[in-house]
């Protein structure tokens, strides 16, 4: 599965890296080819170095280099997991651990009643985006928000919130907006560093925002309650959302045009307007209300709020489409849920694989022991993998990041006294960071792959560095959020907290 698990094929399907190199020199080409050369030597070697006689600890070691070699090879997360946790199992001890592990741990890891709201929240995602929501999010923004400095770029970005919440998929949503937000504004005389950022950050609130499907994998790596969990990623997904809009402003004075001839470009907005974009898109944040209030008042469990979402989503699906085809939309939603949860309970037995391997060798404990013996406190401690995870984005999606360093972490953010709850929202939203961290975040190619048609970019000339100048002119403001949040984590426990009546 790629990083956003319920993106729609046609965003899941566009190209990541290979896009750039296909107009490449000889001697990019050849960089490739010793790139690649290191990696197989690398997966040779770490796969040799697993059944040499080294101590627990380095056999561990040998699996993560492994796990990393096949995760930059592009294989599927789940088999970039599975593999070396069979292999290590296997060197560590023998055909019957790997036998009778792999006999009960499929079914006994996805079998849990409260991963029932994992296709529930995909199925509603995949209706409403088939229902055709997309653009009526990002013109219902537009017309509301657009009396603000930098008007067109804030309204991009919070409809880029709402549809994320609702799709599950950063880059699903990345790559609609960019086809309707990116020309707009350029059209209205955006300077294109303004244009693209405020496409390629317009996902990160929404992975925070119930419903999550990011968030509810973790929960269930991390094995705390969904409910509890999602909540927990309310307040930083406001957060980021809030900040975000602010640096949109403070880059409008000098990137955008002023709020007078951005009006006279788009014209006359009337109430009448405003009000009537909001008839196309109540679905959205009606979906969100009920699900965080069902969870907040306990009217409803995880489960019994995906599954509302789900059948609300089917109806609007059917008023939506009614005359164009509302079963063909169904069909196409319900067999990508099928395949994307297919994926996603794959990658989950390949994390218990991983995880009870690494219990084996003792890296969890050992690296528990090396925290402990530096004397890191809570603060330092998160500081420094606020840092690991940004080096990290650089060349790995979200879900590999949680789930290498999930289960490693586990006892020490027990002993430091860290809130798995928070570090859930803590870890999704680094993990969304790595999607658009240079030199290879899967939204930057991806951005950069549209703005190439010359409906996108408007006879701009926009290469793959104005892209990468673009996602580092917002990193600054990603850091800030991360840093508040570590300071001051009330800001994810409190609803939870106040939803269990502590």
């Amino acid at each position: 599965m790629s990083a956003d698990t319920a993106v729609p094929a046609t965003a899941a399907s566009s190209p990541t890296g290979p896009t750039e190199p296909q107009g490449a020199s000889h001697p990019a080409s050849g960089r490739s080819w010793a790139v690649f050369v290191l990696t197989m030597l690398l997966v040779v070697g770490s796969t040799v170095a697993m059944f040499l006689p080294l101590v627990p600890e380095a056999i561990g070691i040998a699996a993560i280099v492994l796990m990393l070699c096949l995760t930059f090879l592009r294989l599927p997360v789940a088999l970039a997991m599975i593999v070396p946790a069979l292999l290590g199992s296997y060197a560590l001890r023998g055909e019957l651990l790997v036998e009778s592990t792999f006999k009960t741990l499929p079914y006994g890891q996805v079998a849990e009643w409260t991963l029932s709201v994992v296709p529930m929240f995909i199925l509603m995602g995949l209706l409403l985006w088939r229902a055709g929501l997309t653009e009526s999010l990002y013109v219902a923004g537009r017309k509301w928000l657009g009396w603000m400095p930098g008007g067109l770029a804030v309204g991009t970005n919070l409809a880029g919130a709402g549809l994320a919440s609702v799709s599950g998929s950063s880059v699903g949503t990345a790559y609609a907006l960019a086809r309707i937000g990116i020309p707009e504004m350029l059209k209205a005389g955006y300077d294109k560093r303004l244009a693209i950022g405020a496409v390629i950050v317009a996902g990160l609130p929404g992975q925070l925002i119930p419903p999550s499907i990011m968030l509810v994998i973790y929960a269930g790596i991390a094995e705390v309650p969904i409910g509890p969990q999602l909540l927990a990623g309310i307040g930083p997904g406001v957060l980021v959302a809030v900040l975000f809009t602010v640096m949109i402003v403070i880059f409008a004075k000098r990137w955008a045009p002023t709020v007078a001839e951005e009006a006279a470009a788009q014209g006359r907005v009337t109430w009448a307007d405003r009000f009537g974009s909001l008839v196309k898109i109540w679905p959205v944040p009606l979906l969100i209300v009920v699900i965080v209030w069902g969870m907040f008042s306990g009217t409803f469990t995880a489960t019994e709020a995906g599954a509302v979402a789900a059948v609300v989503s089917l109806a609007i699906t059917v008023v939506w489409k009614w005359g164009n085809g509302p079963m063909r939309a169904i069909a196409d939603a319900s067999v990508a849920t099928v395949s994307s949860v297919g994926g996603i309970f794959f990658m989950l037995v390949g994390v218990e694989a991983l995880s009870r391997m690494f219990t084996l060798t003792g890296i969890s404990t050992g690296f528990a022991e090396l925290v402990e013996s530096m004397d890191l406190n809570r603060v330092t401690f998160l500081l420094m993998m606020m840092v690991v995870y940004i080096v990290l984005g650089t060349f790995m999606e979200p879900l590999p990041m949680m789930v290498l360093t999930i289960p490693i972490l586990m006892p020490t953010l027990t002993a430091l006294d860290v809130s798995l709850l928070w570090y859930g929202a803590f870890a999704v939203l680094m993990g969304e960071l790595a999607v658009v961290t240079p030199p290879v975040g899967i939204l930057a190619f991806i951005i950069h792959q549209i703005t190439k048609e010359p409906e996108v970019n408007q006879g701009q000339d926009i290469r793959l560095n104005d892209v990468f100048n673009a996602c580092w002119w917002f990193m600054p403001m990603a850091v800030i959020v991360t840093v508040v949040l570590i300071f001051f984590p009330e800001i994810s426990t409190w609803l939870p907290t106040m939803a269990s009546g502590n």
